[in-house]
């Protein structure tokens, strides 16, 4: 998910009000981002009791292979589609990607068997569109609000997910799982009719290091060692998500206490807490620097859930309470996680973190559907919990070890399209402005990317230094 956190500083900023173009763009990527979601999250709490009427679905394997294969496509297209994007353009890698969404729905809607809705779901992963979206988006937005625009499609994936939990046990009672399969279908073709109508098509598209993965910077991402902790974090995340999704809903149902079409009455209380407990613990991390404590602290309480869970999961209270407990713990691990990844990735490649990240949050999806179908099927409920507290044991061990990050946050300028100094020099002039611990000059991108100090910096001095080094590139061009 886009950093929520680093947005809030850009708002109070003359600099940060949205053009109705940019604005468009942004309300538009972020419509087109909920309604891609909201159908891969509808069938979460619903998938596992319903799976069951199809040929098959009594192999709860099956079931989870068949709920996370999509998770597995997704890892292995996003990054190759978003580089597909620089070459033959976004759009048309966007309407590729919600084409395979819509015949993936179609499949799994037609399916005879649990078999087909395997290849459906597989299908609807491959449209892996996340990384040409937010590559469009950079294209659409000026750098001064473009983690502003960001946030707003974090924002719109966040609601969608809540919204699903609450609406998809009554929904799905109304129009069965092939008629949720279609549903998502009919919401990828308008996405495509959106993104011909409504998304502008950019003046000009160019790589964005800080939306964009490059090759090139993989390996640094991958051996950094911090990230490693946070990559792991996300996968283990999403894992222990997904188990739970395949055994919660049979663990609610089994319980008599309400029907399937009222289970919203679970999942809104308890996601409505997490959200709240999530909005003071995030504040407090970031504006007394103590997003680690926060962090690790949110990492223990996961781990407090998934074993109650595991031990204590025999009645609808304790079911109630441990869902509780479990989304005040997911709410501000999903919030502060990419807040990490921006504050420790390296400026000039934090676009290839972000999509290592959601490559492993996608990896954690198919592995945690898969392994908690099959112990679910050969050991019951208690096993699939044990392995979401190894998971978490596991991460709450890492995160420990992790270095407190650096109170940072990320600000981007425009290089003019003329200038052509010398980027290092511009580079180690930016890095010794007062507050700025990180710049990086890019002149193919045409931007400065800076790390700078959440409790102030010289931003004056900063604009002021481009400029003039901008209007002494200029006065020294000939004159044709």
């Amino acid at each position: 998910m886009p950093n929520l956190i680093d947005a809030v500083f850009l708002i109070n900023s003359a600099s940060a009000i949205m053009s109705p173009l940019e604005l468009r763009a942004s309300a538009g990527l972020a419509g087109l981002y909920a309604l891609r979601m909201l159908g891969m999250f509808l069938i979460l709490p619903v998938f596992a009791i319903y799976a069951s009427q199809l040929p098959g679905g009594d192999n709860h394997s099956l079931v989870g292979i068949a709920l996370g294969a999509y998770g597995l496509t997704q890892a292995l297209f996003q990054l190759p589609f978003g580089m597909l994007s620089d070459r033959i353009g976004r759009k048309r890698v966007i309407y590729i990607g919600l084409l395979l969404l819509a015949i993936g729905s179609a499949v799994c809607a037609l399916a005879p068997n649990i078999q087909w809705i395997i290849i459906g779901r597989s299908l609807q992963g491959a449209g892996a569109i996340s990384a040409a979206l937010m590559a469009l988006l950079a294209d659409l937005t000026r750098e001064e609000i473009r983690t502003m625009a960001m946030a707003m499609v974090g924002a719109s994936i966040g609601v969608t997910f809540a919204v699903s939990l609450v609406i998809a046990p009554a929904l799905i009672e109304w129009i069965g799982l092939p008629g949720v399969f279609a549903l998502t279908g009919a919401l990828a073709i308008a996405g495509m009719i959106g993104v011909w109508q409504i998304i502008p098509k950019p003046a000009l598209s160019r790589f964005h290091s800080d939306t964009e993965a490059n090759i090139s910077k993989l390996p640094q991402s991958l051996r950094h060692p911090q990230l490693a902790r946070l990559n792991y974090g996300i996968f283990a995340l999403h894992a222990a998500q997904m188990a739970m999704f395949v055994t919660m809903p049979l663990a609610l149902q089994h319980t008599g206490h309400l029907p399937v079409a009222k289970h919203w009455q679970v999942y809104l209380p308890v996601v409505v807490l997490g959200f709240l407990c999530m909005i003071p613990a995030v504040i407090y991390g970031e504006k007394k620097h103590q997003l680690k404590r926060v962090f690790v602290a949110a990492v223990a309480l996961m781990l407090i859930a998934q074993l109650g869970m595991a031990f204590a999961l025999h009645s609808f209270w304790q079911i109630v309470l441990f869902l509780a407990i479990y989304f005040i713990a997911f709410n501000v691990l999903e919030a502060t996680l990419p807040s990490l990844i921006s504050k420790i990735a390296p400026a000039d490649a934090r676009g290839t973190a972000i999509g290592v990240y959601n490559t492993a949050q996608s990896l954690g999806i198919f592995i945690g559907a898969s392994a908690g179908g099959w112990l679910y099927h050969y050991a019951g409920t208690s096993a699939v919990f044990v392995f979401c507290v190894v998971l978490m044991s596991i991460w709450l061990w890492v995160a420990m070890g992790m270095r407190p990050p650096e109170p940072v946050r990320t600000k981007l300028f425009h290089i003019g399209e003329s200038w052509a100094g010398d980027a290092r020099l511009l580079s180690a002039q930016l890095g010794s402005v007062r507050g700025v611990r990180e710049a990086v000059v890019i002149l193919d991108e045409r931007v400065a990317y800076l790390k700078v100090s959440q409790d102030g910096w010289d931003e004056a001095a900063a604009s002021a230094l481009i400029a003039t080094t901008e209007a002494a590139t200029s006065s020294s061009s000939p004159t044709p």
